[in-house]
C-alpha cells in the first residue's frame, strides 16, 4: 500500500509503498476513505507533544482521524463485516478495564497501546489496522460522505462531548471560543450554535473569524486588535457562561478563564505542546472566588456517537462545513508543516491516497 512515512522527525514525509497491515483477531483492517490532518499529528512529527506524551520512533505513519470501509475482520469480531462503512474514534478502549466497564472507553486505562497513528502506524495510508473492533467501530450512515465525517474521529467528536456532556451548554447561554478558526474551534462553534447558544469566536485572523461566523458565531473578536477578555465581558454584560480553549496555549487558556462570569464553566479542548511543558499558569484566586468550573474533554466513547450522527443526518450539524480543503497523500507533509503556526482554517482532509 501507499503511505506517507516519517523517515526522520521534523523532516518532509516520504510517500512510498509499505507492507499492508495485518489484521489481529479482535480487530479489523479498513480501506481509508478520508483522514483529517490534525495539530496532534504536527506535534508528534515535530517532537513537540505534551510532556509525558508519546514520542515516535521513525519510520512511522501518522493518522488518527479517519473513516473508511472494512476490508477484513479478525476471527473474534462479531459485529462487523467486509464492506461496512465506519469511523474509528481516535482514543479507543480495550473494553475490559475499569474505565471501559463504566462506559468511558475514551479514557481507557490501556489507551496508550491502542491509538492508530500514535501507538502504531496510522491512516496516512491506503489501509489501517484497528484493535477491539466490536468495542470501538461506529457505523457511518450511507448518506454521509467520508470526507465530511473524517474529523468526527477526533476534533468534532471531542467538541461534541465537551460542549454537550462536559460543559452542559444550554440554549441562550453565552459561549466564548478561543482559537475558533481551527478544526477544533470551528467544530465547537457549530456544535454550540446548534444547541442554541450565543457564540463569540476569538482568533487572530479575519479569515478564520469569517469562517466561524459562517458556522453560527454571533460575534467575533480579533485578538490582535482587542483585549479579548474585555470584549467578551462587554458583549455578554459580565462574562460568558462557558468559555473554551480550543488551542492549548497558555494565553488562550488563561484568557478563557478570565472571560467567565461568576459560576461559569471553562472547557479545555486543546492540548499543550512542548512550549508549555504540560503546565499552564491560571488565575486560581479568581477561579476560587467566582466558583468557576474547569472541565475538559478527550474524545468521545463510541456509544455516544448516535446522538451526534442523528443531528448530522437531520441537518442540524454538518461537519463537512469545517473541511476547508482536501489534498492527496503527497501534499500531507506540507499541510503538516503549516500547522506549526496554526496555519490552516478548519480541517484539511486527505481523500486521495494514490497521488
Amino acid at each position: 500500500m501507499r503511505a506517507a512515512v516519517i523517515e526522520e522527525l521534523s523532516k518532509p514525509l516520504v510517500v512510498h509503498d509499505v507492507p499492508d497491515p495485518v489484521c489481529p483477531p479482535d480487530g479489523a483492517v479498513l480501506r481509508v476513505g478520508a483522514n483529517g490532518i490534525c495539530r496532534t499529528d504536527w506535534a508528534l512529527w515535530a517532537g513537540q507533544f505534551w510532556t509525558g506524551g508519546p514520542t515516535l520512533a521513525p519510520p512511522f505513519v501518522l493518522g488518527h482521524e479517519f473513516a473508511g470501509t472494512v476490508v477484513e475482520v479478525g476471527s473474534a469480531v462479531r459485529d462487523w463485516r467486509e464492506g461496512d462503512r465506519v469511523i474509528f474514534p481516535m482514543n479507543p478502549g480495550c473494553g475490559t478495564c475499569p474505565m471501559c466497564r463504566d462506559g468511558h472507553q475514551h479514557v481507557c486505562d490501556n489507551v496508550d497501546a491502542l491509538v492508530p497513528g500514535v501507538s502504531y502506524w496510522g491512516a496516512f495510508a491506503e489501509y489501517v489496522m484497528v484493535r477491539h473492533a466490536d468495542v470501538n467501530l461506529v457505523r457511518v450512515p450511507d448518506a454521509v460522505g467520508f470526507t465530511a465525517v473524517a474529523a468526527l474521529a477526533c476534533r468534532y467528536m471531542t467538541a461534541f462531548h465537551g460542549v454537550v456532556d462536559q460543559a452542559r451548554v444550554r440554549g441562550g447561554e453565552w459561549v466564548a471560543v478561543y482559537g475558533a478558526g481551527g478544526g477544533m474551534g470551528l467544530s465547537t462553534v457549530e456544535i454550540a450554535a446548534a444547541t442554541g447558544a450565543n457564540v463569540i469566536a476569538i482568533d487572530l485572523t479575519d479569515e478564520k473569524l469569517a469562517a466561524a461566523r459562517a458556522l453560527g458565531a454571533v460575534h467575533t473578536v480579533n485578538a490582535t486588535d482587542d483585549d479579548p477578555t474585555e470584549a467578551v465581558k462587554t458583549l455578554t454584560h459580565g462574562g460568558a457562561h462557558v468559555s473554551v480553549d480550543a488551542v492549548g496555549i497558555a494565553e488562550a487558556c488563561r484568557n478563557s478563564v478570565l472571560s467567565l462570569r461568576t459560576r461559569g464553566r471553562h472547557l479545555q479542548l486543546g492540548h499543550t505542546t512542548g512550549a508549555e511543558k504540560g503546565n499552564v499558569p491560571l488565575p486560581i484566586d479568581v477561579m476560587l472566588v467566582k466558583e468557576l468550573e474547569f472541565r475538559s474533554a478527550f474524545g468521545m466513547q463510541a456509544q455516544r456517537f448516535g446522538t451526534m450522527l442523528a443531528m448530522i443526518e437531520s441537518g442540524r450539524l454538518d461537519p463537512g462545513r469545517i473541511v476547508s480543503r482536501t489534498v492527496g497523500l503527497s501534499e500531507a507533509g506540507a499541510v503538516l508543516a503549516d500547522l506549526a503556526t496554526y496555519g490552516p482554517t478548519g480541517v484539511v482532509v486527505i481523500d486521495d491516497f494514490r497521488s
